[in-house]
């Protein structure tokens, strides 16, 4: 397997443990007081990290946590960023 791919599966386990974590664990917990904030989730513990923003979530789990790598996800949403613009009807 190259290190391509090998890093491919490495990015899919992390954001398949990640995103469990979060759903089975964390949602409950985190939902009804840090919607809209960033967490930082290192998939092996399941140990998180809560942010402002993405930048401050991972600076905290990168602080405590160096080695590790870490599932970033909005607090409430699907996603931690959005990409695109908005729609107009023409017409």
């Amino acid at each position: 397997m190259s290190s391509l791919k090998q890093t491919d599966v490495a990015n899919d386990t992390l954001i398949e443990q990640g995103q469990r974590i979060y759903d089975e664990r964390l949602r409950a917990q985190l939902e009804p007081t840090q919607t809209g904030r960033f967490v930082a989730i290192e998939p092996v513990t399941g140990r998180y990290f809560l942010g402002d923003t993405d930048t401050a979530a991972l600076l905290a789990a990168r602080a405590t946590m160096p080695d590790s790598l870490f599932y970033l996800m909005r607090v409430g949403q699907q996603t931690a960023h959005t990409v695109g613009g908005h729609v107009a009807r023409v017409g």
